[in-house]
């Protein structure tokens, strides 16, 4: 590898030196714009925009846009966009939309395509955009037609008929003659007659034919309309290559863009871009992950971007890692965007969902949130029942900040919104009073690596005695060994203060990575459930999961997404695997002086810690600042009190007081300063050395308030005492003037200047890990914190055997090592060989990780696309202005499918098949005796058919007409119309199966590893699994919608208006497994280390079940959807089951 590396030469080298004629644009025209104005300055922006090609103007990609581009691209090349007005014309774009819902957004479709069509020197665009166009046009004016005119009786002249329905869509081709229509028809009809000929048994509505018809017409039209229109399109070519040619790309515009907003950076923040910045700018707007070491400034680079892409109005969104930093650098950043002309919207916890508020933080040019906000909003906005519910636009670009922290270690955590279950949770106290009779390596067994627990035969049995069942794999049984493991983890694997806190009666996960509280997520499969009953606190329900997706699928729905972090180069591998992102290395501005010294190991942990406590103490008494890294909160709260019989000062940053972190942070850099942290991942804070006097202000102001002779002498003994003197520190701060605050804040940037001087002298800040973590990203990111911008410091990481990692990975080996040099207890290793196997130790785990998450992206792509197809479905019938027809289609298909699956032949050859379809169908609609003739054996299936489809959709329509009427002439009572009850079911329906679908999914997935002891691929399994019960949805969502309408429309429709179909609400307060959702609560799923991940208990199904629409149970998803939640069959013959004493035919089925 290194021979090769010096042959091809480094890659990252290459690509920066790529780049830096990009820079040198910029430093050349920086004198040009330090010289404009600060008006000329923000005109910038308007003029970036004039130049980029085809844009849409101000940034909202709507109808009204879409029509001006559909008149633009159609000039002078189709008369009939040249003579209908916008109101047609949007007309026209719902009907296209409809007839192709293959290509069902047609505002993607040109604004993806049309720049490309005319990019291509134009000779091919006539043939590219006709294809395209050409059904807008005749279908909508064929639809039209039909409405207007309908086939006409036999006895009429079927050519002068049809000439009369063509002169409704004579005004799209106008320009071809009279005798060239009769020729187009004169050529069609002949083969329309043969086909009608040569299949005499087909039967063909009305509507059918003359679409067939007109096909053929069409088909003999089109070389004509190639001739017309070719000649338009050559006129068309020179005006608008020159258009092209003098438009602007988003590249072309960089240079000048980023000289633009590294001025204004200047001027507003004082803080400008240094060359490297620069070049991390120009990585992020090529769609790759920019690593930047702390301190190097990512939020400054991030604006440069940012502003490029913003200029197109489709949106860019900042993805930040919590609430805080998305609030600070919209504010922070916002100055720069402010003055340029562009809006910055802010999307964070406390903004309510599906408002106002939220949807215009989403118009803004540039939208701050965090990825679990943006990500439900997505989740949200594919739940809703109307278009005005949603908030998001297309997801466009984004850049994630943190990207490791959000993509790889959050990856494992998907989003889900789920719905209260109705499981007991009696089972999991009981099992939690049980678990300790269980003893180790007799009754189980423990796998570290993996933290799993398996039952041996002697615990089954000892399981069976407490449950008292005789067979623990009994049908009826088998959730037991479920409940037993998880509460032998709950007791043994997870541990109080290291992987949850009890805060509040309530269970909250510590982030492993950040060490941060992570409340409102919950460990699945009754993993939490278990720890809460371990724990003595109130243990909730399992939940449903109503919609979910992973960070993965989220984040490549973006057209382009870029990140920055400190660390990704070890993760490049599964960057570029997973999200096709490339990871650069960012030179720093400074050199990077930073020592890092050797690890030492230790036998046990004790001795570990007193050398710690021994170098914690001889640093302090020198002035040293010093961050000690710890992996828990238990071994945090263990220094500490080792420290606190030292007598060593010291702040304490973890899961339990992460509220005062950004005080704690800014503090940390003070000389003498000792600061123990629960990881530093993802803190977005750097640590300043001398400290950062804005950062812990509140601190400085309490501090004088207290100094104050009055209310340094008010006693405060008791808590009275004490609430008094607080009051008044309070009245004090609140008391003090402007330029007093100001004043007090410039004296303590002085003193923090002086202290920074002696810091830099004593070395800089010591950097001290207590415990290697599994990722080398982690403890990467700990000794970043030290050595930022040239500030100079030192690393160690203090180890012992018994640390986690070593113990579960590399114990043995080290272990070897030191019995072979004769170590004794308290002596440490220090060792490179050593390093190099921890390391290795590291990789390993490392590979585990990325298998796990992998192998979750495998499985979620399938569910993904199906995902993808429901979603285009569900967002088609909101778009959809009329989705009539498409009922109708429906109701014809599932009639068919009756009469195909109860009659087999052509003719009706037992009077049990007529009995079944018509049991079948009268739960739809009465089908009167007159329909049928007497002899059974005389009628053929495809009269009966004929007849049935004729039935039903007069049925439907009368129905739906009369629902109509009662809805225009009660305005007052809210009566939905007949299309209302149409989307409103569709919705329903199609969100209910969605999620049964999503449940039987994961059962599957669960339990579909058992197909390789059959020496198949589990992957391929599920895939060929999942598309036959996609297949099944499809189909059962067709059924249900077709069953539930006509069910509606069955009875007395004056009864029905007064209930009239439920209008379901936006699930604004479903569940989420959101960080910080105070007002939900939701759901995470555990992967093989139990971290918590996807998914959700699927034992719940059938509590599910109950809980379908008007009544109607859920029909199970892999049911023949003929039989699903089909009604009692009655004969017609048989006595009614209202007790009447009459025939059914005779009473309620007349």
């Amino acid at each position: 590898m290194q021979l090769l590396g010096k042959i091809m030469g480094d890659p990252n080298k290459r690509d920066l030196k790529a780049i830096q004629p990009l820079i040198d644009k910029i430093n050349a025209l920086e004198p040009a714009i330090q010289a404009l104005s600060d008006e000329a300055l923000a005109a910038k922006t308007e003029e970036f925009r004039s130049q980029l090609y085809l844009h849409l103007k101000g940034g909202l990609v709507l109808e009204n846009e879409l029509v001006k581009l559909f008149h633009e691209a159609l000039k002078t090349v189709d008369t009939y966009a040249q003579k209908c007005t916008d109101e047609q014309l949007h007309s026209a774009i719902t009907e296209y939309r409809q007839e192709l819902e293959r290509r069902r957004d047609l505002e993607h479709y040109l604004r993806d395509n049309l720049q490309d069509i005319l990019s291509e020197g134009f000779e091919t665009a006539y043939e590219k955009l006709f294809p395209a166009l050409i059904p807008l046009r005749v279908t909508a004016a064929m639809d039209r037609a039909e409405e207007r005119q309908k086939w006409p009786d036999e006895a009429k002249e079927p050519q002068q008929a049809t000439l009369a329905l063509l002169k409704e869509i004579e005004p799209i081709l106008e320009d071809i003659d009279s005798d060239v229509w009769e020729e187009a028809f004169d050529s069609a009809w002949p083969s329309f007659e043969e086909e009608r000929r040569n299949a005499p048994d087909k039967e063909e509505g009305a509507d059918e034919r003359l679409e067939r018809l007109l096909g053929k017409i069409f088909a003999n039209l089109q070389p004509e309309i190639v001739a017309l229109k070719a000649e338009a399109i050559d006129q068309l070519i020179p005006d608008m290559t020159k258009r092209y040619r003098t438009g602007k790309t988003l590249e072309d515009l960089l240079p000048e863009a980023f000289a633009v907003v590294r001025e204004v950076g200047w001027r507003r923040i004082k803080m400008r871009h240094y060359d490297v910045q620069l070049i991390g700018g120009v990585v992020l707007h090529q769609g790759k992950i920019a690593e930047m070491k702390t301190g190097e400034g990512k939020t400054l680079v991030a604006t440069l971007p940012v502003y490029l892409n913003a200029l197109t109005g489709k949106g860019v969104h900042v993805v930040t890692v919590n609430d805080y930093l998305a609030r600070r650098d919209a504010e922070w950043m916002g100055q720069i965007y402010r003055f340029l002309g562009l809006t910055v919207g802010v999307v964070v916890n406390a903004v309510e969902p599906q408002t106002p508020e939220r949807r215009a933080a989403y118009n803004a040019d540039i939208t701050y949130g965090t990825n679990s906000e943006f990500g439900f909003d997505y989740l949200r906005d594919n739940m809703v029942t109307s278009l005005d519910q949603t908030v998001m636009r297309d997801l466009n670009y984004a850049i994630v900040d943190e990207v490791d922290n959000i993509l790889i270690d959050e990856a494992r955590t998907p989003l889900i919104i789920s719905g209260q279950g109705q499981e007991s949770t009696d089972m999991y106290v009981q099992f939690a009073r049980w678990a300790p009779r269980l003893k180790h390596e007799i009754d189980y067994t423990i796998e570290e690596k993996t933290r799993t627990v398996i039952l041996t035969e002697a615990g089954i049995d000892k399981l069976e005695q407490l449950a008292g069942v005789k067979n623990i794999y009994d049908e009826n049984n088998l959730d037991l060994t479920r409940y037993m493991e998880n509460a032998i983890k709950a007791q043994i694997i997870f541990k109080r203060d290291k992987d949850y806190i009890v805060k509040d009666g309530e269970v909250i996960i510590v982030d492993e990575f950040t060490g941060r509280q992570m409340p409102g997520r919950r460990y699945s499969e009754g993993l939490h459930q278990a720890i809460e009953a371990k724990e003595g606190v109130k243990v909730q329900r399992e939940n449903h999961t109503l919609a979910t997706i992973t960070y993965q699928n989220f984040f490549r729905l973006y057209k382009k997404l870029a990140g920055m972090t400190g660390t990704a180069l070890t993760e490049a591998e599964e960057l570029h695997k997973i999200y096709k992102l490339d990871v650069m290395v960012i030179p720093t501005n400074m050199p990077m002086i930073r020592e890092n010294l050797p690890d030492l190991i230790y036998r046990h942990s004790e001795a570990k810690f007193n050398a710690v406590v021994e170098e914690i103490k001889a640093l302090h008494e020198e002035g040293v600042p010093v961050l000690v890294g710890t992996t828990s909160v238990e071994n945090s709260e263990y220094l500490s009190e080792k420290l606190d019989r030292q007598g060593i000062p010291h702040n304490v940053l973890n899961a339990k007081n992460h509220a005062r972190e950004a005080q704690i942070v800014a503090q940390a850099g003070r000389s003498g300063a000792v600061t123990i942290a629960t990881n530093m991942a993802g803190r977005g804070t750097d640590i300043l050395l001398g400290g950062n006097p804005e950062g812990y202000f509140d601190s400085i102001l309490r501090k004088h308030a207290e100094q104050v002779n009055y209310i340094r002498e008010m006693p405060s003994r008791t808590e009275d005492e004490q609430a008094d003197k607080e009051e008044a520190i309070q009245q004090y701060i609140e008391n003090m003037t402007e330029e007093e605050k100001n004043e007090l804040l410039q004296q303590k940037v002085r003193e923090c200047e002086e202290d920074h001087k002696r810091v830099v002298a004593l070395g800089g800040l010591h950097i001290i890990g207590t415990e290697r973590h599994e990722s080398r990203r982690i403890d990467n990111q700990l000794r970043g914190r030290a050595g930022r911008q040239g500030d100079p410091g030192q690393s160690r990481f203090f180890l012992a055997l018994d640390d986690e990692l070593l113990r579960r990975f590399a114990a043995d080996r080290v272990s070897k090592v030191m019995e072979m040099v004769g170590m004794e207890e308290d002596m440490p290793l220090e060792s490179g060989m050593v390093s190099r196997l921890i390391e290795q130790a590291q990789t390993k785990v490392e590979g585990y990780n990325f298998d796990i998450r992998k192998n979750v992206v495998d499985y979620d792509d399938v569910i993904a696309k199906q995902r993808e197809v429901i979603y285009a479905d569900r967002r088609a019938v909101l778009e959809r202005a009329d989705m009539h027809e498409r009922v109708l289609d429906m109701i014809r298909a599932e009639v068919n499918k009756l009469v195909d699956a109860c009659i087999p032949g052509n003719m009706v050859t037992e009077e049990e098949q007529l009995e079944k379809l018509l049991t079948l169908m009268e739960a739809w609609v009465h089908v009167p005796e007159d329909v049928l003739p007497e002899n059974i054996h005389a009628i053929r299936r495809e009269d009966l058919r004929r007849k049935l489809l004729d039935l039903t959709i007069e049925h439907y329509e009368e129905r739906g007409e009369k629902l109509d009427e009662s809805a225009k002439q009660n305005p007052g009572l809210g009566i939905p119309t007949i299309r209302d009850v149409e989307r409103s079911y569709t919705l329903q329906i199609v969100d209910r199966l969605w999620m049964d679908h999503i449940d039987a999914l994961d059962v599957m997935r669960a339990s579909i590893h058992f197909r390789s002891i059959g020496q198949r691929d589990p992957l391929v399994e599920f895939k060929n699994e999942a598309f036959r019960m996609f297949e099944e949805l499809k189909a059962a969502i067709q059924y249900h919608i077709v069953n539930e309408l006509l069910k509606f429309l069955r009875g007395d429709i004056t009864i029905r208006v007064q209930q009239p179909a439920p209008q379901r609400k936006a699930p604004r307060k479903l569940r989420t497994n959101a960080d910080d959702l105070a007002r939900t609560i939701g759901q995470a799923k555990s992967d093989a280390d139990d971290r918590p991940v996807a998914g959700t208990s699927r034992r719940n199904g059938a509590a599910a079940g109950q809980r379908g629409q008007n009544g109607h149970g859920r029909a199970p998803v892999g049911a023949q959807t003929a039989r699903a939640s089909a009604p009692m069959r009655i004969g017609r013959n048989d006595p009614c089951p209202c007790g009447s004493g009459k025939k059914y035919k005779k009473c309620h089925g007349a």
